[in-house]
């Protein structure tokens, strides 16, 4: 994946942004709990849209039915759904969980591969879980996972900007070492839960209030501004209604 090269400034103030959330967050961490690469790849499927608390919850029961990428295989579907209800979007993940445990017997004797090549080939993996799965279970950097977390926090401080996951990867590797590739992922998501947040950011507490490029910031921390939230809706008034008439007018 290659990347455009960065101004020094800006690798700078990266680095600078990343000793402040070491200090201010030595405890994040990949928060599922998985005991092996297999578990941690079936988690983190799992985790899209749902909270790893939540995933941690499903993960113990679904694992001591079905342990190995064989075992879950051969899962009944159904079972599998019942299984990860409560995580959300149960169908398709149940799907991607059994595509991926076939694809890794039939191309990898029923173990993880060690390359994001060879994982993102395989059914319902995209960069984000591979990258996760490599840096987590094998301590191997060949990327920087990207989650909503990581977009927000990375394009409010001025480190990347889009909504494209891949591009905003592509943009973060070219200012962030690669030995800190996965603590990256830890310090941006961990951030953005406990401080960050989408809707009720704690702007007044951020340790990085002085380097943060976000417009609202100064608002947010003073309390002068409303949270931030969803766009209101457009009006649907239709464009044709004519206005009514005022009184005393012709």
């Amino acid at each position: 994946m290659p990347a455009s090269r960065p101004r020094p400034a800006l690798r700078d103030k990266t680095a600078r942004i990343l000793d402040l959330l070491e200090d201010a967050h030595p405890e994040a961490t990949c928060a599922l709990s998985p005991r092996d690469p297999f578990q941690l790849l079936v988690a983190t499927i799992l985790s899209a849209q749902c909270t790893d608390q939540r995933v941690n919850q499903v993960t113990p029961a679904l694992f001591s039915r079905y342990p190995t990428s064989a075992a879950m295989a051969q899962a009944p579907l159904p079972e599998l759904e019942e299984l990860i209800r409560s995580t959300g979007f149960f169908r398709a993940k149940a799907r991607s969980i059994q595509g991926c445990s076939r694809g890794l017997l039939e191309q990898h004797q029923g173990k993880v591969p060690t390359t994001l090549e060879e994982l993102v080939k395989l059914p319902g993996i995209g960069r984000k879980t591979a990258n996760v799965v490599l840096s987590h279970a094998f301590g191997l950097a060949e990327g920087i996972a990207v989650d909503t977390h990581v977009l927000r926090v990375s394009n409010r401080l001025g480190l990347a900007r889009g909504d494209d996951a891949v591009e905003v990867e592509r943009q973060l590797m070219a200012i962030v070492p690669r030995e800190r590739w996965a603590r990256t992922t830890d310090l941006l998501i961990f951030h953005g839960r406990k401080i960050c947040d989408a809707r009720r950011p704690v702007c007044g507490s951020c340790v990085l209030f002085s380097l943060c490029q976000w417009r609202d910031r100064q608002a947010v921390a003073l309390g002068a501004a409303g949270r931030p939230g969803p766009p209101k809706r457009a009006s649907r008034a239709r464009s044709s209604q004519r206005p009514r008439p005022q009184k005393g007018r012709p």
